[in-house]
C-alpha cells in the first residue's frame, strides 16, 4: 500500500506576485527598512479602512506588543492583566519592562479572556489589559473596553490571530483600544515569513513606538539615506530596540495583504465543512462568531467531548501515524514552570482554561489545503473517534 504524504499542521500560501515583489527588492539595492516597508504600513492602514490610523511594522508581534506597552510607561510596580489560554509572548513583554503579570482564565464558550475575571483581578497597580482574540474569534471588546473605562486602564489588543476579525462589525485594528498588534508569522492568515504591525489612533504613542523600533534614533535609514540634501546627522532620543521589518519581508506582506480575505474565506470554508463532517462525533466544535460578524479562522481547536473513545494526547500520536500533522493551542502559562513559580500558579484556579487543554488538539486549517487534503483529515479523525 502507498502511503500517502505528510500533511502538515500549516503551509504558508506563497504566489508567483510574492516571489516577483521579492525579487525586485532584491534586485533594487534596498533590502532593510525601506520604500517597500513604508508602502506596507500604507497598504495596512487601507486595508482596515482607514488611511489615518499609524501602522507601523515590526519584526515581530511580540515586538509590536513590547513596542505599545513601553509607549504607554509601562514598568516597574504596574500590572498587566492577560489570559492564561495563550502564547508566552502575550506575558512575557510585560516582563521585559519589568512590570508585573496578572493571569485570568477564558470563558468557556469563547476560549477569550474572561471580562468578569478581568475585573475580579483588578488592582491598584494595575495599568491594562492585553485580550487575546483566540483563534481568530474576537474577544469580547465592548466588556473589555467598558471595564477599562470604569477603572482608567489601558488596552493593548493582542491581535496576533484576527486579522481580519471583526468586533462591533469594525475590523480589529480600528476599535477604541490604545493598540492592537498583528502577527504575520508564517502560519498566519498572511505571513511575511517573521513580522508584525503595531497599529494605533494615538499619535504620541507612534511617535514613541517608531523611535523605539530602531535603537532609540530620531530619524531612521530610509530618511537619512534619501534626503535631497545629505542627511547624517541622527541623534539617539532613548535606549531603543531593533525592531524594524526589512523591505524584504514587506515586499512580502505588500501582495499578501491584497489575498486576506480570499485567504480567511477558504480558511472559513474548510472549518464549516469540518463542523459540518464532525459534529457527530463526541466532540465540541470551535465557537463561532457572532451573526454578522467576522472570524479570521487562524486555529481549528477541536475539543473532546466526554464520550471521546481516545485522549487527546493518542488522538494526536494516531493522527500522526496516518500522516496527519496537529498541534495544541496552548499550554497554558499557569502550567508552564516560570509563570507558575513567578506566581505560584495553582491549575485549580484556572478551571476552564485546563478543562479545555486536556481535550484539545488544533487539525490543519490553511489555504494550501485541497479539499482532498480536508477529507482526509475528516476522514482519519471520525474512523478515530467513532463510537
Amino acid at each position: 500500500m502507498t502511503r500517502e504524504p505528510f500533511l502538515p499542521f500549516a503551509l504558508p500560501d506563497i504566489g508567483e506576485e510574492e516571489i516577483a515583489e521579492v525579487v525586485d527588492t532584491l534586485r533594487s539595492g534596498w533590502v532593510t527598512t525601506g520604500p517597500k516597508a513604508k508602502r506596507f504600513e500604507a497598504d495596512f492602514a487601507a486595508f482596515l479602512g482607514d488611511p489615518s490610523l499609524h501602522c507601523i511594522a515590526v519584526n515581530s508581534a511580540t515586538a509590536g506588543l513590547h513596542l505599545a506597552l513601553e509607549a504607554l510607561h509601562i514598568g516597574p510596580g504596574d500590572e498587566v492583566i492577560v489570559p492564561t489560554h495563550t502564547f508566552t509572548a502575550t506575558a512575557e513583554v510585560v516582563r521585559y519592562l519589568g512590570a508585573d503579570v496578572t493571569i485570568v482564565d477564558i470563558d468557556p464558550a469563547t476560549l477569550n479572556i474572561d471580562p468578569r475575571a478581568v475585573e475580579a483581578a483588578i488592582t491598584p497597580r494595575t495599568k491594562a489589559i492585553i485580550p487575546v482574540h483566540y483563534g481568530g474569534l474576537a474577544a469580547d471588546m465592548a466588556a473589555i473596553g467598558a471595564i477599562a473605562l470604569r477603572h482608567d486602564l489601558r488596552v493593548v489588543e493582542d491581535a496576533a490571530h484576527a486579522l481580519p476579525t471583526t468586533s462591533g462589525r469594525h475590523l480589529i485594528g480600528t476599535l477604541t483600544s490604545d493598540a492592537a498588534v498583528f502577527s504575520f508569522y508564517a502560519n498566519k492568515t498572511i505571513t511575511t515569513g517573521e513580522g508584525g504591525m503595531l497599529v494605533t489612533r494615538d499619535a504620541a504613542l507612534a511617535q514613541r513606538a517608531q523611535v523605539m523600533r530602531l535603537h532609540g534614533m530620531s530619524r531612521d535609514a530610509f530618511d537619512r539615506f534619501t534626503a535631497n540634501v545629505p542627511s547624517w546627522y541622527y541623534e539617539i532620543v532613548a535606549p531603543g530596540f531593533k525592531y524594524n521589518l526589512t523591505d524584504i519581508a514587506a515586499a512580502l506582506g505588500l501582495q499578501q495583504l491584497k489575498k486576506a480575505h480570499a485567504f480567511q474565506r477558504r480558511r472559513e470554508q474548510i472549518a464549516m465543512r469540518y463542523n459540518e463532517a464532525l459534529a457527530s462525533l463526541p466532540v465540541i466544535t470551535p465557537p463561532a462568531a457572532p451573526a454578522g460578524e467576522t472570524h479570521a479562522w487562524h486555529l481549528y481547536a477541536l475539543r473532546l467531548g466526554d464520550g471521546s473513545p481516545l485522549a487527546r494526547d493518542r488522538l494526536i500520536e494516531r493522527l500522526f501515524e496516518r500522516g496527519i500533522g496537529c498541534s495544541v493551542h496552548y499550554i497554558p502559562l499557569h502550567r508552564q514552570p516560570y509563570w507558575r513559580e513567578r506566581y505560584g500558579l495553582r491549575n485549580e484556579r484556572f478551571p476552564h482554561s485546563e478543562r479545555v487543554y486536556e481535550r484539545q488538539l488544533s487539525l490543519p486549517i490553511y489555504t494550501r489545503m485541497s479539499d482532498a487534503d480536508v477529507e482526509r483529515v475528516i476522514g482519519a479523525v471520525r474512523d478515530l473517534l467513532r463510537l
